[in-house]
């Protein structure tokens, strides 16, 4: 196991702090970023929504721009006096008095695989690349992070994420630990919530093997794994014996088990969020946080989409004549229109949304000029992501975007910044810094958007 030690800076610091009671075992653990920060939210529900929205055919619209620009989409009033968003979101208009907008969102990454795994880790990636490769040399997911800083001690994992991989080609990075270590890997599964019969193999034990022997097998694993020095020597194990330790702990939860347990909820309750993947990933993510998940991510589907404007993402070009306004969207809006406000309602009914940040964006936006294929292209310059609970101010729009959402002209927002946010919201310093392969402090965040901050 090797121990990091703080900087400089961070002695100083505790070096003040000495006689307020600050011990070195804290300052190792790093604990005194985190609790000079008051903590907003418990938990965080990520709604990774993969392909990228437009901006201006949901939460940024711009009518008054030309034809070419403006969405063939109207938009509607809002609970939130000024804020118009698509006539397509009835349900979520009733919303946006409790939620915050973030229109200035920008970066400059136009490739799904590096603005994926920017919007996922909230660093820039090294390079603009379609084919850019999960690496240990890459930040972890901002759950595995949270995993590393503040661990829970409840026997519920700290980091879920489900139900898909995310890709384009090759596997986007940022979905698991990197180089924290497998052990902050989040408990990820592929199995489809809204199956009937969703379960999770690793809740259960396989035929004819108990707890206790399941035990004792692994006792007898130590051994080998010690005599070998496996773990010692290997990045690609180091954790795996935590990871494994957790693995069993998890299988003699009863909470752990129930919480995974879908076919608790009433049919009402299930028929309200939608019986579609997402629909039924979102009701989880809601059973999870109640039970003591810190993080949860949704990846909205598996694939960016691309070719198909009724299954999979965001990523409608206009392929093959697909084209985004051929008919009108009876897919990506109406499924967002019917699991977003439930999800929102359903916390806040349950006394649980003033506790739970709820996050919801993609990579990047949508170009402002509509294609010749009646489409929109990869825009990451400016589009919008949306917040509520969790501390965050409702009805409330930070930044400014010009007149056909192609430039933010007021307060930009870098996926840093946001990544920030949401870590100060959980009660963790974002200038807490934690170490790569090679030793070497890194910083996990960028600016907090205070002004968002209720």
């Amino acid at each position: 196991m090797t121990l990091h030690l703080p900087n400089r800076r961070s002695l100083l610091r505790a070096g003040g702090a000495g006689m307020l009671g600050l011990s070195l075992p804290k300052i190792l653990r790093g604990e005194e970023r985190t609790s000079a920060i008051k903590s907003r939210a418990k938990s965080v529900i990520f709604l990774f929504q993969w392909g990228g929205p437009s901006q201006l055919d949901t939460f940024d619209m711009k009518p008054d721009a030309p034809d070419t620009v403006r969405s063939p989409y109207g938009p509607i009033a809002t609970s939130a006096p000024g804020i118009q968003i698509c006539e397509l979101m009835p349900e979520m208009s009733k919303w946006m008095d409790r939620v915050s907008l973030i229109r200035t969102m920008t970066h400059k990454m136009k490739n799904h695989a590096s603005a994926g795994y920017y919007a996922l880790s909230g660093h820039e990636p090294p390079s603009d690349d379609q084919r850019l490769r999960d690496s240990l040399d890459l930040y972890p997911a901002y759950g595995s992070v949270v995993d590393h800083l503040m661990p829970n001690t409840n026997g519920m994992p700290t980091f879920v994420a489900y139900p898909h991989v995310m890709r384009d080609g090759s596997v986007v990075p940022a979905q698991h630990a990197s180089f924290l270590g497998k052990q902050h890997d989040p408990l990820f599964f592929l199995e489809d919530p809204n199956a009937r019969d969703f379960a999770l193999p690793e809740l259960s034990l396989p035929q004819g093997l108990s707890v206790d022997r399941l035990q004792r097998r692994r006792e007898m694993q130590k051994l080998i794994d010690q005599q070998n020095r496996m773990l010692e020597y290997s990045n690609q194990a180091r954790g795996f014996d935590q990871y494994y330790q957790r693995a069993i702990s998890m299988l003699t939860s009863d909470n752990v088990r129930k919480a995974f347990d879908l076919s608790a909820e009433k049919e009402s309750i299930r028929d309200r969020y939608g019986r579609t993947t997402y629909g039924q990933s979102c009701l989880l993510a809601r059973r999870l946080v109640e039970s003591g998940v810190k993080f949860v991510t949704v990846y909205f589907s598996n694939s960016i989409g691309g070719r198909r404007i009724d299954s999979g993402g965001w990523d409608t070009h206009g392929f093959d004549d697909t084209r985004m306004y051929k008919i009108v969207d009876k897919y990506h809006l109406p499924i967002t229109d019917q699991t977003l406000p439930t999800l929102l309602n359903d916390l806040e009914q349950r006394g649980l949304l003033d506790e739970t940040l709820v996050v919801w964006m993609g990579e990047f936006g949508r170009t402002p000029d509509i294609n010749k294929n009646s489409s929109r292209d990869h825009w990451p310059q400016c589009y919008t992501a949306l917040l509520a609970g969790g501390g965050v101010k409702g009805g409330y729009v930070y930044g400014k975007s010009d007149t056909h959402a192609r430039f933010p002209i007021e307060n930009p927002v870098k996926p840093e910044d946001l990544a920030a946010t949401i870590y100060y919201l959980l009660g963790i310093d974002p200038l807490t810094e934690i170490y790569d392969l090679d030793h070497r402090p890194l910083i996990i965040g960028g600016n907090v958007v205070k002004d968002v901050i209720a």
